[in-house]
């Protein structure tokens, strides 16, 4: 059985539509209204707090003394992990609600900037030793410009340490969708967690379509994994890992700049 402190926090969701179907877009990825809700969910839930945070610090390794973005930081969690492993860690967000919580969690003195991935960023050429890009590239259609501006402020040989939705998951999962894995496809679910309901859309691509957007922008890819959730997932939400005991919900990057 899920305890009551990790039912009351999971997300729950709903598929909406497939790009075919209209959605008003200012309904939609609207993060500040529920940035709250979504933060304890994220703290506390199977695939943030014990499935993908997890991999993506293991993935990391030892970042003592690296220069560290984070894009997309939402309310910090991982920039607090990654700053507590002694990373020199600034962050982005395009959601203003996120990042004040964020500042709540971190500090005032926490370099935090609000910025849109995909537009040019406020830092120099060359800045950084790693960016983390936690769950964030999938809410893009076109990741050109995105890794072209992650690529310009990393330092020749940084690491690109990135999450995304598994393009295999996402189809099994909307099966009932009948949409063609090799396309580009925009995914609009509902959310419930926390007492609210909100509409969330995000792009799945396939594989080959991520690798060569990858290394097209000048990276060479060193590590793709598919991890099993942290141990304790097991004793904590037994029955959703028993219903997925493949468990097979993120891919996860580690690339080079070239």
């Amino acid at each position: 059985m899920i305890s009551s402190e990790h039912q009351e926090h999971a997300i729950f969701t709903r598929l909406v539509s497939p790009s075919s179907v209209s959605v008003d877009p200012s309904k939609v990825n609207d993060y500040s209204s529920f940035a709250e809700a979504y933060t304890a969910a994220n703290e506390t839930n199977l695939v943030n707090a014990y499935y993908e945070r997890p991999a993506m610090l293991a993935l990391a390794g030892d970042v003592a003394g690296r220069r560290t973005l984070d894009a997309g930081c939402g309310s910090g969690l991982l920039f607090a992990a990654l700053r507590d492993r002694g990373a020199i860690v600034s962050g982005f967000d395009s959601s203003a609600g996120m990042l004040g919580l964020a500042r709540q969690r971190l500090g005032d003195n926490a370099d935090l900037q609000v910025a849109d991935l995909g537009s040019p960023l406020p830092y120099p050429d060359d800045t950084f030793d790693d960016v983390v890009a936690s769950l964030v590239l999938h809410y893009l259609e076109d990741w050109e410009p995105a890794l072209a501006e992650l690529r310009r402020v990393l330092k020749p040989g940084g690491r690109l340490i990135a999450s995304v939705d598994h393009p295999f998951a996402v189809n099994l999962n909307h099966r009932e969708a009948e949409c063609n894995y090799f396309d580009t496809t925009k995914w609009t679910v509902e959310w419930s967690m926390g007492g609210q309901t909100t509409l969330v859309s995000r792009w799945n691509r396939p594989l080959h379509a991520m690798i060569e957007a990858f290394t097209g922008a000048g990276f060479r890819i060193t590590v793709i994994s598919e991890p099993e959730p942290d141990p304790a997932a097991r004793e904590l939400f037994p029955e959703a890992i028993a219903a997925e005991p493949r468990f097979l919900c993120f891919l996860f990057f580690v690339l080079q700049a070239n």
